[in-house]
């Protein structure tokens, strides 16, 4: 698994990636993640780098390495079994996790799209009453220029059909 980090979280957890990798050959494994604050509180995008499928999650406790890792993987489980896509879990990102590589960001684009996120997510955060996962939902629908102004999770969708386990076709919604 890949894992590109900003300068800000790479600061935060102790990891100075010295290259940007190119893509994983298993998109599903191919992760983007920047640190954000609101107000005094810290919180981690999360986006798959190919899809731009994105999770918000707090940033408290996470001050390591080993603390990221654990707490960013059990976030993307999390997550994407309260979606429906346990299956998509388990086939193509849980496997992947035995071998993690970090990295700097794959390009500015994947980049901006993040950055529209976190200023999406903050606004909306900002006004209080939700929660990360509501803010996460709200951002996989906003169509984004990356991929083609479609939303992440139809794109998410698209690369599951693409990649089906065992021959079967994966429908995520």
């Amino acid at each position: 698994m890949i894992i590109r980090l900003t300068a800000r979280l790479g600061e935060k957890i102790g990891v100075c990636p010295p290259e940007s990798l190119p893509p994983a050959k298993n998109p599903y494994a191919d992760w983007s993640a920047h640190l954000f604050t609101v107000g005094h509180i810290q919180y981690l995008l999360i986006t798959n780098t190919a899809t731009l499928y994105s999770m918000v999650m707090p940033g408290k406790g996470i001050t390591t390495q080993r603390t990221f890792l654990k707490g960013m993987s059990s976030h993307i489980e999390r997550f994407l079994c309260e979606e429906g896509h346990q299956v998509l879990y388990e086939t193509y990102i849980a496997p992947e996790l035995a071998g993690v590589s970090f990295s700097k960001a794959l390009n500015r684009a994947v980049t901006g799209s993040m950055k529209e996120f976190v200023l999406e997510a903050k606004w909306v955060l900002r006004e209080g009453g939700v929660t990360p996962h509501d803010v996460s939902s709200l951002l996989n629908e906003m169509p984004m220029s990356y991929i083609r102004y479609d939303s992440p999770m139809r794109a998410l969708s698209s690369l599951a059909d693409s990649h089906p386990p065992s021959g079967k076709l994966l429908r995520l919604a």
